[in-house]
């Protein structure tokens, strides 16, 4: 691999060369400046390199080709904003969302793999930016990084579709994959993806929407209840789970799209979702005390799922005995 690839961020190239593989086959990769090749003859598939960046794609298998992420902007496959307003809106209008659980859940992943020992690597699915609570660990050269998307962005080290991870067995310590499931087509194929790549007793960090309105346009396809993400990790024993964004949250983005409904015209639209914000930002404090109640188990705005791979697979007779909601009080 050539030494001015910046692909992995905050990981040590060199240390990645032996582990790229050919998402169509599986086989190892050449990479160069311009290009990565796939070194088994049968296969022979060439995928690009752009602003030293991979793009790694199985286009039989996937909703994207290279061409198309090469014409796209770094605000991904959906509607851009403009650049100016991205910069204020953070800074002006206030969020109706708040992850309650992200830094707690992080400390414990982070935690449980230092101790493991030696210096784990991390990938992360849809880390062209920064997720909530994660920050601060990209900073910690306790831990080596590789920052994946399906689009160009800040951070992005590698490009390529969740449910062809270009990489090779048993290759990494800990996967990440926070508010991306929504966004696959197929999660389970994904998540075989995920188990394939991790070293045995290797962690995986999960996020994922439940009672939350379509936020992706054309790219968002699944929710899971907490049982349901559960379920979709059954190859992996549990280490923690539990909601991440609560009904406080679920009222506040349900005002905000019951008001746009009434409006087709983009700008009319905008400043429904204006007043939203400011008339409802409030709600998503209510979650601070209401994320632990069980009662939060049914009507959470999303999940997390933390745990190991295993070889196992949880039985759903056991899944079922894991619920811990009030729908039985009813």
């Amino acid at each position: 691999m050539a030494d001015h690839l910046d692909w992995g961020r905050e990981s040590d190239p060199a240390a990645l060369r032996g582990l790229l593989r050919c998402p169509v086959c599986k086989e190892p990769l050449r990479l160069g400046s311009e290009s990565a090749v796939c070194t088994a003859s049968a296969c022979g598939a060439s995928f690009p390199v752009a602003r030293g960046i991979p793009i790694l794609i199985n286009e039989k298998a996937s909703l994207f080709s290279p061409a198309g992420i090469l014409a796209q902007d770094d605000g991904g496959p959906g509607p851009s904003k403009p650049r100016f307003w991205r910069k204020w809106e953070s800074r002006i209008v206030p969020s109706i969302s708040k992850n309650w659980m992200a830094e707690r859940n992080y400390r414990r992943f982070f935690e449980a793999l230092r101790a493991k020992g030696g210096v784990p690597m991390i990938l992360i699915i849809g880390g062209s930016t920064v997720g909530e609570g994660l920050g601060r660990y990209l900073r910690d050269p306790a831990f080596r990084f590789v920052e994946s998307d399906i689009y160009f962005g800040p951070r992005t080290g590698l490009i390529s579709d969740a449910h062809d991870i270009p990489f090779a067995d048993n290759a990494f310590d800990g996967v990440i994959i926070q508010a991306v499931i929504e966004y696959m087509v197929d999660p389970e194929r994904g998540v075989r993806e995920i188990h394939r790549i991790l070293k045995t007793g290797g962690m995986v960090y999960s996020e994922t929407p439940f009672m939350a309105q379509v936020h992706g346009g054309r790219y968002d396809f699944n929710r899971y209840s907490h049982l349901g993400h559960r379920r979709l990790f059954r190859g992996f024993t549990e280490t923690a789970s539990g909601p991440v964004n609560g009904p406080g949250m679920v009222l506040a983005w349900s005002w905000k799209y019951f008001l746009m409904t009434f409006f087709a015209g983009k700008r009319a639209r905008s400043l429904a979702h204006l007043f939203a914000h400011f008339t409802a930002f409030w709600l998503k404090y209510l979650d601070g005390y209401l994320i632990t109640k069980p009662g939060a188990f049914d009507s959470a705005l999303g999940y997390f799922f933390m745990g190991e791979k295993s070889a196992s697979v949880l039985p759903d007779r056991e899944l079922i005995e894991g619920y811990r909601g009030l729908w039985e009080l009813r």
